[in-house]
């Protein structure tokens, strides 16, 4: 196949009417709200009538810890969803929307690629249907009538230095991490230290995200805790009347996207990504809604099984009642040849030895995926430098973990290269193996819902925090919110804290710097290490060569 980019291979797309793929999952014209020709959002009142349908079976694809070599997740979630529709099933995938932040980043989209994308590609890693403009808005809406109320005379006697709510975007912007608003004078307000977190990791995505309906949503909206008085009483955003406005600006949001794979196959794309600082899955109500409509769902859960998998896990499946039939874990020759200590610049060599060194980053993946009673199977996501004796060692690496791995071709073939995986994800979900459970119960401590974390998932020796840390966490716990999963934010690069300790280290030090309480979307967010909610830009982000060409095209998006 002659080498084309992710853009032009999109580009080149032969899609059919959105309402045609509505169609193959029994979902009416009537109840699409199209956006353009090819994606549409779904009516609530459908999905509100699909209450009470058995559910189909549920996959979820994670991987290996990411590298610069790339690992292909969101590829083989939409090469997976293709598979099991060319071998008869019916089946959709879930994935995540984009966020500007990377895609003028450096990280790139997220809609697959090759011959295994979601399409509109450029539409969808842009503004798509404006989802994330609306939870922007929405957030700091919230923010503005925070200040507003402060200035007014501040009625609810909101203690200004005890202010959690901070702004938010969707960019990466360092400088905006640590700002102070409010100067210039009386007009302008009270002077005060807050900051911006980017759009992905803003409670109302969460929220928006873990939502099963309206009524869901604005609940959750007004239980978000925005600051604290003197006495340390909190204040909701339903105290500043907050919460009917922020509904009313997500309403259409709250509406699950629908567009089509390469193939023509139902893709619901909704919810943000980030699984290093958010939750980072596909939302509730886009997987439920597909699960009432198709036989098989394929999701994906954002970077390694230790953030994503453990989050969809912990989070969205213990909160939505949800139980995963099987699960996949992408990894690649190139990525595992640089956790066995391989420079990207020498990836094309053949290296068999260090794909052997870097296996036990799989292997840890492995066992902590199994460890929460979900059968698994590893897709080796071929690359055209892998080598047979390569390929040989990785299989032989999962046979001794009591794994299959099976090499998928689906980004040069499709799902024409995938068959063999979809046939085996077919076999292992109705085996009915799969006894799914959270790894910690609700009533364990906050404390030690994260030692459990990161002893059982990370392989640490021990977890540090402040005093004030802890003593933060007890007073959660007193307030009534001990039962809430928590959600950690650490580097996606590795089982540590330091971005450079690839494989699978062990005893190593989780420190804790800062714990956040999202009382709305029902968890405590563990901010570890140097990691930021605010990501800034590399030295050359992508946006330096992203433009329209003489043809009014997009090119450098991929």
């Amino acid at each position: 196949m002659t080498h084309r980019t992710d853009i032009e291979i999109a580009r080149a797309a032969s899609k059919k009417p959105i309402q045609d793929i509505g169609a193959r999952l029994g979902i009416p014209a009537a109840h699409l709200l199209p956006y353009g020709h090819d994606k549409a959002k779904i009516d609530q009142g459908f999905i509100a009538g699909l209450a009470g349908r058995p559910m189909g079976r549920l996959v979820l694809v994670t991987a290996i810890n990411p590298t610069p070599a790339g690992e292909g997740k969101t590829t083989t979630t939409v090469g997976l969803g293709d598979g099991l529709n060319r071998i008869g099933k019916r089946a959709a995938v879930c994935i995540r929307e984009a966020s500007l932040g990377p895609n003028f980043g450096m990280k790139g989209g997220a809609a697959g690629g090759g011959m295994a994308q979601v399409v509109p590609m450029e539409d969808m890693n842009l503004h798509f249907t404006g989802d994330f403009h609306a939870i922007t808005s929405a957030h700091n809406l919230l923010a503005a009538m925070i200040d507003n109320h402060i200035y007014w005379g501040n009625d609810l006697g909101i203690d200004e230095r005890r202010i959690t709510w901070r702004r938010v975007m969707d960019m990466n912007d360092r400088a905006l991490r640590d700002i102070v608003v409010g100067l210039g004078g009386v007009a302008n307000g009270f002077a005060r230290q807050t900051g911006f977190d980017i759009t992905v990791a803003s409670e109302v995505m969460a929220i928006l995200c873990l939502s099963t309906d309206l009524a869901d949503l604005q609940r959750r909206l007004g239980d978000i805790v925005v600051a604290y008085r003197r006495d340390r009483t909190p204040v909701y955003a339903r105290d500043l009347k907050a919460d009917g406005a922020m509904t009313v600006l997500l309403k259409d949001a709250m509406q699950p996207n629908l567009v089509q794979t390469l193939e023509n196959n139902p893709a619901f794309v909704h919810g943000g990504p980030f699984a290093n600082i958010a939750h980072g899955c596909n939302s509730v109500i886009a997987t439920t809604t597909a699960l009432r409509l198709a036989d098989y769902v394929v999701t994906e859960a954002g970077f390694g099984a230790d953030l994503g998998a453990e989050k969809f896990f912990d989070i969205k499946c213990r909160k939505a009642g949800l139980k995963p039939a099987a699960a996949v874990i992408v990894a690649t020759v190139r990525a595992l040849k640089m956790n066995g200590g391989v420079a990207k610049a020498d990836l094309g060599a053949e290296n068999v030895a260090a794909v052997r060194k870097g296996c036990p980053n799989l292997g840890r993946h492995i066992a902590n995926v199994k460890g929460f009673g979900v059968p698994v199977v590893v897709a080796i996501n071929h690359f055209g430098s892998d080598t047979e004796a390569e390929i040989a060692a990785v299989r032989d690496y999962a046979a001794g973990q009591g794994v299959d791995a099976i090499l998928c071709r689906h980004w040069a073939e499709g799902s024409a290269g995938i068959e063999e995986l979809a046939r085996k994800v077919v076999q292992i979900a109705e085996a009915g193996t799969a006894n799914f459970a959270p790894l910690y119960p609700d009533d364990m401590g906050l404390f030690q819902k994260i030692e459990t974390i990161a002893r059982r998932i990370y392989h640490a020796g021990e977890v540090i925090a402040d005093k004030s840390v802890r003593d933060q966490l007890k007073a959660w716990e007193a307030a009534g919110y001990g039962h809430f999963p928590v959600c950690m934010a650490k580097t996606q690069y590795s089982f540590s804290t330091d971005p450079n300790l690839r494989g699978a280290p062990t005893g190593h030090t989780i420190p804790v710097r800062e714990v956040r309480l999202s009382a709305g979307a029902g968890f405590v967010v563990a901010i570890c290490g140097e990691i930021m909610t605010m990501p800034g830009l590399p030295r050359q982000p992508s946006a330096e060569v992203i433009r329209l060409n003489g043809a009014g095209q997009i090119e450098g998006l991929f």
